[in-house]
């Protein structure tokens, strides 16, 4: 939430200069810091900058695209991202939504939905954690042959190799971890991660449960550990424990 100690800092990356100014002032005027770049290379300059609490990023930037940015910022994972996308680009959005990204929004959008979106986003970023972690006071948990440390938010093979995961992969294996052996729908887990409602014909959490399948080498043929349960959802069939 904002406050006046503290103002969200968004920062706006689109090579449009109407929808720049339009944005910084419309967020500005709902109480939040707004800054402003045209390409990649603007974006990284504001990020050393400034501390930066989310990113609106324009996925058709001149020069180094905006989903290569997205990977990287979503690699890298110390900023939230949401997505800018043209309507009818859904290849886009899966890709971004693949690569980590906490959301999109298509245009043309209204301000109002884009910062009810970034409202949503900050509060789970920060927030999930908290809420997620009071489920157990353990700092690891284990299943199959993997190991989460939840407060380094990141995997960790029986071989000691440390994989790193997006927001949004570890807030959807916590709530699987959570729930073991529980029939969850598409609806319910679009809720429990990003706090918003399934619309028709919406990809993203089958999106995201891919890619977390890939992370945990997971066959998404013939999972093992995060099943499809046809015409109802996903249910993760691994026993979950707090102690090696």
């Amino acid at each position: 939430m904002n406050n006046e100690t503290h103002k969200d800092h968004i920062l706006v990356v689109d090579d449009d200069s109407e929808i720049r100014h339009l944005l910084k002032e419309y967020l500005e005027k709902h109480g939040m810091q707004a800054s402003t770049a045209i390409d990649g290379k603007t974006m990284w300059r504001a990020l050393d900058k400034s501390r930066i609490d989310l990113i609106v990023l324009d996925l058709m930037l001149p020069g180094e695209s905006g989903l290569s940015l997205c990977r990287k910022l979503c690699a890298d994972k110390k900023v939230p991202v949401i997505m800018l996308t043209a309507l009818g680009e859904e290849t886009d959005r899966i890709v971004g939504l693949e690569m980590g990204a906490d959301d999109y929004l298509v245009k043309p959008f209204n301000p109002r939905e884009l910062l009810a979106r970034i409202n949503s986003v900050i509060r789970r970023t920060r927030a999930y954690p908290d809420s997620v972690d009071q489920v157990t006071t353990n700092e690891r948990l284990y299943f199959a042959n993997w190991t989460l440390d939840t407060v380094a938010r990141h995997l960790i093979t029986d071989d000691e190799v440390v994989v790193p995961l997006s927001g949004g992969e570890y807030r959807l294996l916590r709530i699987f971890l959570d729930r073991p052996n529980r029939v969850l729908s598409r609806d319910q887990l679009l809720e429990l991660v990003s706090g918003k409602q399934a619309l028709p014909f919406d990809r993203s959490i089958d999106v995201q449960v891919g890619r977390l399948r890939k992370r945990l080498g997971d066959d998404s043929r013939e999972p093992r550990l995060i099943k499809t349960v046809r015409s109802a959802g996903y249910v993760f069939t691994e026993t979950v424990r707090e102690k090696a």
